[in-house]
């Protein structure tokens, strides 16, 4: 398998991300346009009832509501300044095989962060029923 191609690593590319886009509210005359959506390393993930919705393919950090006027890579930075994709000093194409597995590997911290952050939440919300379940039984009201 091409170390670049790969399934893990092909939103890497800027062409597979811009193929996301088929759809995308905004085409001409804006700023996030679907080029400049990809460039900032968005995919788009529209939902059935918003249809602007883009996630980076690297953080996951997922933006919607947005306007003609917004620049894809100024929100991106504003909303995920932590973001390493937007922080690249040189295109993807450009990085040396360690600096590619580096990156790679924050890529991978920010997919455990999100799952984790999924699990705390399904766990909490969980102990909010069974809380509400055993003060309710508590009372006597069954």
């Amino acid at each position: 398998m091409d170390f670049m191609t790969g399934e893990i690593t092909k939103l890497y590319s800027y062409e597979t991300r811009l193929q996301t886009f088929n759809g995308w509210p905004f085409e001409e005359d804006c700023s996030c346009t679907p080029e400049n959506m990809a460039r900032a390393g968005f995919v788009h993930t529209p939902s059935g009832n918003s249809p602007d919705v883009a996630q980076c393919f690297f953080c996951l950090k997922e933006l919607e509501g947005w306007e003609p006027e917004d620049d894809p890579m100024k929100e991106h930075k504003a909303h995920s300044p932590h973001c390493d994709f937007v922080a690249l000093k040189k295109p993807v194409e450009e990085l040396t095989v360690e600096e590619f597995l580096k990156l790679q590997k924050e890529r991978q911290k920010f997919q455990i962060r999100k799952t984790c952050n999924q699990g705390i939440d399904k766990f909490q919300e969980a102990v909010t029923v069974r809380r509400g379940q055993i003060i309710k039984t508590s009372m006597g009201e069954d």
